[in-house]
């Protein structure tokens, strides 16, 4: 039996940089960091042939093509079994839909896992490529290549996104004590929404094609607050940091009118006016968790809890898609 485990993530500026129509043309940058909230995938060899799924379904079929889960079919693909037989669970720490990269993060850990039990080694960059070639290229997923590469890579790391499709991947150059300020004062609430982002990646996707020049410049914005956000962290200005945050989230809900809704509105203010110094909801937006960096974590603590949503407390992953057993 392999056991495997990828990180989800959070995005700390960028966001939205990395999708192929933006940076193909522009080129992309952002900075994600792990966490350590997991995806978990099993695979071993059963007693009788066959391929044996069990997610939030389950499947039990003879022949590749007749997967339904689209990620696990083309994952199983590429291995190219002559006499398919094997089983494969997976396993979260914290449901799909919430913006935290958890599509990417399952797809890494389940070719971590196949290729493991085939006794052949990816590295991160192979394995991050593999993983996007799945979900944009073979799939047509309107996703960008973050949560892939955060999930392969770990830690708190800068991406550029070239426009030969190529990735530059190094971590942020910050101290010890602005990284333990980061796991201290980034707080996660839970907004109780869950979706799927596809509608509001899809509609960014194609008005980027389109040059459509107030998302374009939006992202361009985007992408300087990113270069910004690794400025002041590597100086260790975080309470910068909080700012731009604030300034980002205003950008983003900019870009499509289901990216909030009054009620994720309603919250945001109120933890601005009770020890935020900025935000965003993380991920595409519409739902999922709202994340924070707090000047008085105390007292967002108590307001966010009086309005109902549940922390999710967290710190860093640094060794990203890994092999448990």
């Amino acid at each position: 039996m392999i056991i495997t485990r990828s990180p989800l993530r959070i995005t700390l500026g960028g966001g939205g940089t990395d999708l192929p129509s933006y940076y193909q043309a522009y080129g992309g940058f952002l900075i994600a960091a792990a966490i350590n909230k997991y995806v978990y995938v099993t695979v071993m060899r059963p007693f009788t042939e066959g391929i044996f799924l069990k997610y939030s379904h389950l499947e039990k079929v003879r022949n590749t093509n007749e997967v339904q889960h689209p990620i696990m079919r083309e994952a199983i693909q590429l291995l190219n079994f002559k006499t398919p037989q094997i089983e494969i669970t997976t396993l979260a720490d914290i449901p799909s839909g919430t913006g935290l990269g958890s599509s990417g993060s399952f797809t890494t850990a389940l070719l971590k896992a196949l290729f493991t039990h085939r006794r052949r080694l990816l590295m991160p960059g192979e394995l991050a490529e593999m993983a996007c070639d799945i979900e944009i290229k073979r799939l047509g997923e309107p996703i960008g290549k973050q949560d892939q590469y955060i999930a392969a890579y770990g830690g708190i790391t800068c991406f550029e996104f070239n426009s030969d499709d190529s990735v530059i991947a190094y971590p942020l150059a910050i101290s010890m004590n602005t990284l333990f300020d980061l796991e201290d004062n980034i707080l996660l609430f839970f907004t109780g929404y869950s979706r799927s982002a596809g509608e509001i990646l899809n509609d960014q996707d194609k008005r980027s094609k389109d040059l459509d020049p107030q998302m374009l410049d939006n992202l361009h914005y985007v992408k300087d607050l990113g270069i910004q956000s690794k400025k002041v962290l590597e100086l260790g200005k975080t309470d910068e940091f909080g700012a731009i945050l604030h300034e980002h989230w205003e950008l983003k809900r900019k870009r499509s009118s289901g990216i909030s809704n009054p009620q994720i509105d309603e919250w945001y203010d109120l933890a601005m006016k009770n020890g935020s110094l900025g935000g965003k909801l993380v991920g595409a937006g519409g739902g999922g968790f709202l994340m924070f960096y707090a000047e008085d974590r105390k007292k967002l603590r108590q307001a966010m809890d009086k309005a109902g949503l549940e922390e999710v407390r967290f710190s860093f992953d640094f060794e990203g898609t890994k092999v448990l057993i």
